[in-house]
């Protein structure tokens, strides 16, 4: 059955340049859409930028440009990283557009005669200086139970704790460093709460997808949300106060939309947009009772929006809901985060320049799920499974054959292929990769792929055409068995098309063939003619990993326009092992005030401490810090130190700690805490 299908990915911010994490996302959405659109259904692929919000604007100011100039050099910049990685969107939009106003005016306007938009007035924190209010993550302060110090406004990355910005202690602007004043303004709220009832039915639900009962949302999404659903779902602040660069709400000067209201309304402008240019019908794929599928592909860090706000809006709004909400995790490099230090922040416009797109396409395509799982790029694999799959298995079934067909049968397949060998098996394989492909099970699919593409070059093992080219009287047997090659690999290209599409397009023009479509994994090619082979694909060379690694550690190097940072005039030391939390929390660190500090006599290193730890007794301590501190300039001073490190019975007594100290023969320099900090409080 002809299936009507509407794609989308997460829309990528207009304030920087497109990265290999995001370019996981859209390669992954790009691949699905190819696969569909081989089968054969009415399938499209929409995307946009993201362009509103306080970043944008603040960043168009540092460059002295417009916002409008700003996202409009983002566009381009994006759009050339697409068609680099050759994702191939329907429509490229951007949210800044008046389709994406009158969208979300559309929907405000409707979720607010259905009661589902309430203003009350809040405080929040003020910059005196910039003379605006200040958007969560422009807040920095200490966090308010781990006190960890330059934390944002929303949330703790040292603890994970969430909390609002007015918790946090010591609070100052990201943006000018002034101490935030508290002051109250009117805002807007979508009335989420609401919703409840509507979102845990429609978080669970099932849907029925060309006739396979399937569940809408990811098991390990639907465990997520039940967590949110169990903590209580609030009311979504849907405004902003100015100056901010996005729709001004219609009935409330000077109050604009938060840009998470008008952004997933840009996946409705772009297809809007495309649905203007060639004549499709948008209210087949977005009205209420809407027949067509709609499915988000999203990185799992935004399932809160995509999974709960989004579907609330469109089903209070009038709209059709998504038929799945396909959700990812994020993107490590050699099994750690993307590192700028160490090269492997990886821009999409700098691996361009030095690989090959597929090769990347290709790696995902092996590495990825249907679950919502981080994604490891390990370079040395890369590097081997490229080589070994596409060159050393795939590849190497046209190079073996083809020469052979072009030299002494002047480019014609044989009329009759006889036994055809592995093409049965190859043919028979075509339902359940595509189901592969279908349920985005992206790995199993390449595993799959590749155990067949193995089965045919041991039948070429088997064969040796390399030895029937030197037979007498076996012209027609070569001619044969090279022709069952080059189906092979025919069907084989079918089956890769989605994840490697210029490859094809080269395979088709080889193989002197129209765009291949899944249904021609069911024929065979004979008595056809085709043109002379040309190398399809190189190596990895290792060594372009290494100037590409390069290139991005030389991304840190300050610009004209900065100051570069002094070279440390002391020693780093290299990083000991990693280790857990587990292994840390045995380590009890606490506050200590220093009540005595004395030398010891016959101790070159050593001053003798006697520390308050907040109970009835002291703990004794021999600290070797003699060569940097004098004992009267200690006592009164607040510390950390070891609480329960076994006592260490010395020639001078027992002590009973350590205190913490960074530096060494250079200089040394004992840690203290922030004040306010009490004998005895929990370092953690």
């Amino acid at each position: 059955m002809k299936r009507k299908i509407l794609i989308t990915s997460a829309l990528p911010y207009a304030n920087g340049p497109l990265h290999l994490g995001h370019m996981l996302e859209h390669i992954q959405t790009d691949t699905w859409a190819r696969f569909q659109k081989m089968r054969g259904h009415e399938c499209y692929a929409v995307c946009a930028d993201d362009t509103h919000g306080t970043p944008i604007m603040l960043r168009a100011q540092n460059l002295g440009i417009t916002p409008e100039q700003l996202i409009a050099d983002a566009k381009k910049a994006h759009e050339q990283d697409f068609a680099g990685f050759l994702v191939n969107y329907d429509n490229y939009g951007s949210t800044h557009s008046e389709e994406n106003r009158q969208y979300s005016y559309r929907i405000y306007n409707a979720l607010k005669a259905n009661g589902k938009i309430a203003n009350r007035t809040i405080s929040q924190l003020y910059d005196p200086q910039k003379n605006m209010f200040l958007p969560d993550r422009f807040v920095k302060g200490e966090c308010p139970k781990c006190h960890a110090k330059d934390q944002y406004g929303d949330n703790c990355e040292v603890c994970g704790t969430t909390y609002a910005p007015t918790d946090l202690i010591n609070p100052y602007s990201a943006i000018s460093g002034a101490t935030p004043e508290l002051r109250d303004s009117e805002h807007y709220f979508f009335k989420l709460g609401d919703c409840e009832e509507f979102l845990r039915s429609w978080t669970s639900g099932r849907v029925n997808v060309n006739g396979n009962d399937r569940l809408r949302l990811q098991e390990g999404a639907a465990n997520k949300l039940q967590e949110w659903f169990d903590a209580g779902l609030n009311d979504w602040d849907i405004s902003r106060d100015a100056p901010y660069f996005g729709f001004e709400i219609p009935d409330a000067p000077g109050k604009y939309f938060y840009v998470w209201l008008d952004a997933p309304v840009g996946y409705m402008a772009s297809f809007q947009q495309l649905c203007d240019r060639t004549g499709i019908d948008f209210d087949a794929f977005w009205n209420k009772d809407s027949g067509a599928e709609l499915y988000h592909h999203i990185g799992k860090d935004i399932l809160y929006f995509h999974a709960l706000f989004w579907p609330a809006m469109l089903e209070y709004a009038g709209y059709r809901t998504p038929t799945g909400i396909n959700a990812h995790g994020f993107l490590t490099v050699d099994g750690q985060k993307m590192s700028k230090s160490r090269g492997t922040f990886i821009t999409a416009e700098s691996y361009l320049r030095h690989l090959n797109p597929e090769w990347l396409r290709y790696y995902f395509a092996a590495k990825l799920n249907a679950n919502i799982e981080d994604i490891d790029l390990n370079l040395e694999d890369f590097v081997a499974r490229v080589n070994s799959d596409l060159i050393g298995k795939y590849i190497n079934i046209a190079s073996r054959a083809a020469g052979f067909i072009t030299k002494r049968f002047d480019g014609q397949l044989a009329a009759d292929l006889g036994d055809s060998g592995p093409l049965a098996k190859l043919q028979a394989a075509s339902e359940q990769i595509a189901g592969l492909w279908e349920s985005r099970e992206y790995s199993r699919a390449i595993r799959d792929i590749m155990a067949l593409t193995d089965e045919v070059n041991q039948w070429v093992d088997a064969h040796k055409p390399w030895e029937i080219a030197k037979q007498e009287g076996q012209d027609a047997e070569l001619q044969r068995v090279c022709s069952v090659l080059i189906n092979a690999f025919r069907i084989l290209t079918v089956y890769l098309k989605p994840v490697l599409p210029k490859l094809a397009a080269d395979v088709e023009s080889f193989l002197n063939i129209a765009p291949l479509t899944w249904a021609d994994a069911s024929t065979l090619l004979t008595g056809h003619t085709i043109n002379v082979y040309q190398h399809l694909m190189q190596r990895v060379d290792p060594k372009n990993i290494e100037a590409l690694i390069e290139e991005n550690k030389q991304s840190l190097a300050p610009t004209s326009n900065e100051p570069a940072a002094a070279k440390p005039d002391y020693e780093i030391p290299e990083i000991e092992p990693v280790i857990n939390i587990d292994d840390f929390g045995k380590i009890d660190l606490r506050i200590a005030r220093i009540v005595n500090a004395q030398h010891v006599e016959g101790a070159e290193k050593l001053l003798q401490l006697t520390l308050d730890i907040g109970l009835p007794e002291t703990r004794n301590v021999f600290a070797g810090i003699k060569s940097a501190y004098k004992p009267e300039d200690l006592i009164g001073r607040h510390t950390v130190m070891v609480a329960n490190l076994a006592p260490r019975k010395m020639k001078f007594g027992l002590s009973e700690g350590m205190v913490l100290a960074a530096g060494g023969d250079g200089g040394l320099y004992i840690l203290t805490p922030d004040l306010g900090a009490k004998p005895g409080m929990r370092v953690k």
